[in-house]
């Protein structure tokens, strides 16, 4: 049966999976594997399925924001997803982690409305321990700038207060916002599948959003080398379970 909204079947997704946001992160992604096929493209879901050192894995962006993070992970869960790591971006609320660092999210503060539909807010997104153990380990074999801990993942930039927000969770040792990994880490728990997450930080702590951002899509920074190393210590990350999968 075909997903309504990611338009895949079983026979189109890999147990391993990565799921970008952006859908032009798919392409990016895909030049990485040793072959691939696009598998789909509706609406802010674009799929491919491909090869990577021999392991089957598919890529599938999410779109902005865990609503619609949630239907992509409950759809490619129905076509047999297991393991999941998605690759993001984030702005930094500590000063120390520069553009480019990697963050590798062990949890995540619940401040977006998605996961408050399936579950209340006392309920923890955490992320799955052999996969951020995993991420952790290839990020330091790789030499790639990381940081490890709690990001607060949120459903706008622009709120009336923005500021005092991000000070309040910088205070608190959070690492930075994102908009989804606390969604996919909370639906991952209670589907009883495998979820990480591993954020490229695009804007420095204290920095305006929009120039943060816009600089990234015009990849004039080292925003864009971040992508490269999360790409790359995602596919990596997999392969590690995939072998231990197969013996």
């Amino acid at each position: 049966m075909k997903q309504p909204h990611i338009q895949c079947t079983k026979e189109d997704v890999a147990k391993m999976v990565i799921l970008p946001g952006d859908p032009a992160r798919v392409d990016r992604v895909s030049k990485y594997l040793d072959e691939y096929e696009e598998i789909a493209n509706n609406r802010e879901f674009k799929s491919v399925k491909g090869k990577y050192k021999g392991m089957e894995v598919s890529v599938v962006s999410t779109g902005i924001g865990g609503a619609s993070a949630c239907i992509a992970l409950e759809e490619l869960i129905a076509c047999g997803g297991e393991y999941f790591i998605r690759i993001g971006s984030l702005g930094a609320y500590q000063e120390n982690i520069a553009i480019g660092d990697l963050i590798i999210a062990e949890g995540a503060v619940r401040e977006e409305g998605a996961s408050r539909m399936y579950i209340s807010e006392n309920y923890p997104a955490v992320s799955n321990m052999e996969i951020t153990l995993n991420l952790k380990k290839k990020a330091v074999e790789l030499n790639y700038p990381h940081h490890v801990g709690l990001v607060r993942s949120h459903d706008s930039f622009y709120i009336d207060n923005e500021d005092e927000v991000v000070q309040y969770w910088s205070k608190k040792g959070v690492l930075g916002g994102d908009m989804e990994t606390s969604a996919l880490m909370t639906l991952g728990r209670l589907r009883k599948v495998k979820v990480g997450s591993i954020l490229n930080n695009v804007v420095l702590f204290k920095n305006d959003v929009k120039d943060g951002i816009n600089n990234y899509v015009d990849s004039n920074n080292m925003a864009e080398e971040g992508e490269k190393r999360e790409i790359i210590l995602a596919l990596e990350t997999l392969y590690e379970i995939y072998k231990g999968i197969r013996k």
